[in-house]
């Protein structure tokens, strides 16, 4: 296939001669009433009514016990594995595929990430890998999971719902069960997204959402904890808005806290985009299966949802031959005005997480010199 016609057909699903982005935002309900709505009321900060309201959709929606909303996904995450008792030295498994934003909020923590392959299927954590790794490495004491050598505890396993697509949870959870060990899910991607008829972040202890401009839907900068219990609920909201005790004006705080309470104004934004939330959904699921359709029969291969999961789809991706191809493609894409994007380079190149323990991340090594991620906006076709 030529990437002349990759180009033309984007273009034509676009139909336009301009920039095509990767993601870009779409505002056609009631966002700017609602945020017009905040202003008028001056609550634009940590306290109004679009907050909690937004929690409540949140909870509505995907059916968890309680939603926590936060300044941005990173702080969502860094609050889901501080409420999940990661602490300094620990070790947490997650995948070396990611975006860095997951082992940031690790590293921020004092926690040291161990970085384990990857599934083809479902481009996220494995649990094969992950059962495989803990045999050779970990054993239970009465300490929890502990690292053979380093004798540090391995508190939890982060795996990240890549471009959407679920990983294979009840595999996960079962392996999590027999090493006594948390799972944290990071959700980042995956609003929309179900796993056997359960929304991804809900399964685990505890998952956490992004909604940045590039999402699914966006409240410009913005997070979301998912709570088990409502009692992890009541812990969550507590630790991220300065962990103070209510009074009527007294200002006492009980713990050392995080300030990470999401503005009225993004909930607003986010108020009116939870309402546009299926209509993306739908054009989104519309725009992947025509891209399937293009590539069948090609050098390409289209990245679809796993067989048990039903994806939303947030960035559509194609499989290339090779590293060569990839090269190709994303260079005469881009230079067409037509934006393309490699997948993230695997954590443990970069310099930071160089010295991560990790297993030999041969699916993952796969991946990254072949993944390329197409526009994906949502768009009426």
């Amino acid at each position: 296939m030529k990437i002349n016609s990759i180009i033309e057909f984007v273009r034509d699903v676009y139909k336009t001669d301009e920039f095509v982005p990767l993601h870009a935002p779409t505002f056609q309900g009631n966002e700017k009433a609602y945020v017009l709505d905040t202003l008028e009321s001056t609550f634009v900060s940590s306290v109004g009514k679009f907050v909690d309201d937004f929690e409540r959709k949140m909870e509505t929606y995907t059916g968890t016990a309680r939603a926590v909303a936060t300044v941005n996904g990173t702080a969502a995450l860094s609050a889901a594995l501080y409420l999940a008792g990661v602490k300094r030295n620990d070790l947490v498994i997650t995948q070396a595929l990611t975006f860095v934003a997951t082992c940031n909020a690790l590293y921020h923590l004092g926690a040291e990430a161990v970085f384990v392959d990857v599934s083809l299927t479902s481009l996220g954590l494995c649990p094969v890998a992950m059962e495989n790794w803990l045999s050779e490495h970990a054993e239970l004491t009465e300490q929890g999971c502990v690292h053979k050598k380093t004798r540090q505890v391995i508190r939890a396993v982060v795996p990240m719902h890549t471009f959407g697509h679920p990983v294979e949870l009840d595999e996960l959870t079962r392996v999590c069960s027999k090493w006594h060990i948390t799972l944290v899910e990071d959700a980042a991607e995956s609003l929309g997204s179900f796993y056997k008829g359960k929304h991804t972040g809900t399964v685990g202890d505890y998952g956490a959402l992004s909604f940045n401009g590039n999402k699914i839907i966006t409240t410009g900068g913005g997070g979301m904890v998912f709570c088990k219990t409502p009692e992890q609920g009541v812990r969550a909201k507590h630790v991220t808005t300065t962990a103070k005790v209510p009074h009527p004006y007294e200002f006492y705080h009980d713990e050392p806290g995080f300030n990470y309470r999401m503005p009225n104004l993004n909930a607003a934004l986010g108020c009116g985009q939870m309402e546009m939330l299926d209509t993306f959904l739908r054009q989104k699921r519309v725009l992947a299966q025509r891209y399937k359709e293009f590539f069948a029969g090609s050098e390409f291969n289209f990245v679809e949802e796993p067989e048990y999961a039903q994806s939303n789809y947030w960035l559509n991706a194609v499989i290339c031959e090779n590293l060569y191809s990839r090269e190709a493609l994303l260079a005469q894409m881009n230079e067409a005005k037509v934006m393309a994007r490699p997948i993230w380079k695997l954590m443990h190149r970069l310099p930071m997480f160089a010295h991560a323990m990790r297993d030999d991340l041969t699916n993952s090594e796969f991946i990254e010199a072949r993944l390329v991620n197409l526009p994906s906006s949502p768009v009426e076709l």
